[in-house]
C-alpha cells in the first residue's frame, strides 16, 4: 500500500493512505537513504510504501523518488544532516526584524540551500505591527534587497491579519514548507491561515529576546483552499550541507549572474584579479551583507564543518 508521510514524531511516522485514513508506521530495519547521512531518512512529504506484519504493526518499506527536498546540518551531529521536508512546491521563510531579530546570514544560508535543491522561496517579514519607524525603514531595505535579487518578499502581521489574504493566495493548491528561527511567529501565522487548527504558541523570552520552540516535530497541515503547509520546528542556525565549494556562488543568484564576467572561470570571488563579483561589491551592485553570507558559507567549506 502506498501513502503520504504527513507527520514525523521522531520514532513514528504518520502516513495518509488513499482512503483518507492515517496509519502510524515505523521504519523497517536499518533503513538509510543511499548517499544521504541523515538523522531522519524518511521525511514529511515523502510518498512511501508500507506493509503490516501479523502483530498489526505497520512498517515503511520503500520511499518513492523525491522531486526535491530541503536539508540542513543536524544541530548536534556535524557530519549528519536533517531533512526538513520532501516534494515541495515552495518554501516560506518567516523572519522578524525584532522579537527576535533574524540575521541576514540565516536568511541567506536558507536561500542558498533552497537554490541548491531547486525550491522557490517566499520571504515573509512577520510582526510588522510591533515595529517602530526605524525598524520599518530597515524592513523596507530588506524587502528591496531580496525583491531585487528575485525573491518575493513582503510584510505581514499574523496578529492583526495584515497581509494574510495575499499569503493565502500564494499558498493555494501548493505544498509549502514553513521555516524560520524559533519565536518568529510561525505557529500564530498558521493559526491565522487555518482556522481551528489551534497550534500551541509561546511568548518570547524577554531576557534574551529569543524565541522558544513550540513545534517539536514536522507535520503537514491541509489548507482550507487546497494545498498543505509543512510546519517545522524553529531553528537557531542553518548549517549548509551537501554543497560543493566550487558551486556555492551558483546559489547566490546575483553572484552567479555577475561571475560570468570574472577573468577566471573558476574564480572563488575572494582575492582573484579581474573578479567581477568583488568589483560589484565595491560598487554596491552586490550587497555587502549578501557577500558576507557567501563568505561565511565558503568558510564552512574550508573548515570542513558540514561535510
Amino acid at each position: 500500500m502506498k501513502g503520504l508521510v504527513i507527520k514525523n514524531t521522531g520514532s513514528w511516522y504518520q502516513v495518509k493512505v488513499p482512503d483518507g485514513s492515517t496509519i502510524d508506521c515505523k521504519i523497517k530495519g536499518n533503513f538509510r537513504m543511499q548517499g544521504i547521512r541523515s538523522t531522519n531518512p524518511v521525511a514529511v512529504g515523502d510518498m512511501v510504501s508500507i506493509e503490516t506484519n501479523k502483530e498489526g504493526t505497520a512498517f515503511i518499506t520503500h520511499i518513492e523518488d523525491r522531486k526535491n527536498y530541503i536539508i540542513r546540518r543536524s544541530s548536534n551531529l556535524s557530519k549528519h544532516s536533517h531533512i526538513l521536508a520532501a516534494n515541495l512546491d515552495q518554501a516560506v521563510l518567516v523572519v522578524t526584524i525584532k522579537y527576535p531579530e533574524t540575521s541576514t546570514v540565516f536568511i541567506d544560508r536558507f536561500l542558498c540551500t533552497a537554490e541548491a535543491y531547486h525550491i522557490p522561496v517566499i520571504i515573509i517579514i512577520n510582526k510588522v505591527d510591533l515595529y517602530g519607524e526605524e525598524d520599518k525603514e530597515y524592513m523596507q531595505q530588506l524587502i528591496y534587497l531580496y525583491q531585487s535579487i528575485g525573491y518575493p518578499c513582503y510584510a505581514i502581521s499574523a496578529t492583526t491579519q495584515e497581509g494574510i489574504e495575499k499569503l493565502k493566495e500564494d499558498l493555494k493548491g501548493k505544498i509549502s514548507l514553513f521555516s524560520g528561527n524559533s519565536g518568529v511567529g510561525k505557529s500564530t501565522l498558521i493559526n491565522a491561515l487555518v482556522p481551528g487548527i489551534n497550534l500551541k504558541t509561546n511568548k518570547i523570552s524577554g531576557y534574551h529576546n529569543k524565541g522558544m520552540h513550540t513545534t517539536t516535530f514536522s507535520e503537514m497541515i491541509p489548507l482550507p483552499d487546497g494545498g498543505y503547509i509543512i510546519d517545522t520546528p524553529g531553528v537557531k542556525g542553518f548549517g549548509t550541507v551537501d554543497i560543493n565549494k566550487n558551486e556555492v556562488g551558483h546559489y547566490f543568484k546575483e553572484i552567479f549572474k555577475t561571475s560570468g564576467n570574472c577573468r577566471f572561470h573558476n574564480c572563488t570571488h575572494q582575492h582573484e584579479p579581474g573578479c567581477a563579483v568583488l568589483e560589484a561589491v565595491k560598487e554596491h551592485r552586490i550587497s555587502e551583507s549578501r557577500y558576507h553570507s557567501y563568505m561565511s558559507v565558503m568558510q564552512d567549506m574550508d573548515d570542513g564543518k558540514y561535510r
